[in-house]
């Protein structure tokens, strides 16, 4: 499983970010691309919070959380968590910005092993971390052809 603390993963998938284009058209789903980039920010946000706190899971997702970090794609048009949903448009330029700048700064992170629980899935080792910010970014990346 591709892991976005990997070097090459890292820059392959900036690379995919810096290629989306305004026209950029979704093979599915709703979002256009500025709301997918500023979509793509939120786990990102979790990652990156030092702020102590508690998961706040049920057992069902304990199902769903393997599928987070393994090599199984995940089936197009998966529900959204409510605070993730970006229905108003966004600037593309100054989302991506924000993105290209939040995945240096997770990847800056690549040799942190002490991680905050997940608010929804729990704890997650140093290795799903990476694996899990990238499953997402490829998910959304490859949702419009890059």
């Amino acid at each position: 499983m591709k892991s976005l603390f990997d070097p090459t993963t890292y820059k392959e998938t900036k690379t995919r970010i810096q290629a989306l284009q305004p026209d950029s058209a979704a093979s599915w789903g709703k979002m256009n691309v500025g709301q997918m980039v500023t979509h793509c920010q939120f786990p990102l946000k979790v990652a990156l919070s030092d702020k102590p706190r508690k998961a706040k899971w049920n057992p069902i997702m304990r199902l769903f959380k393997k599928s987070l970090y393994n090599d199984k794609p995940w089936r197009k048009n998966l529900p959204t968590a409510p605070e993730a949903k970006i229905t108003d448009n966004r600037d593309l330029d100054f989302e991506r910005e924000k993105l290209l700048s939040m995945v240096d700064a997770f990847y800056n992170k690549r040799e942190q092993q002490e991680w905050q629980p997940h608010p929804m899935f729990g704890h997650f080792t140093h290795e799903q971390w990476g694996q899990l910010e990238y499953k997402h970014l490829d998910y959304h990346l490859g949702q419009f052809g890059v």
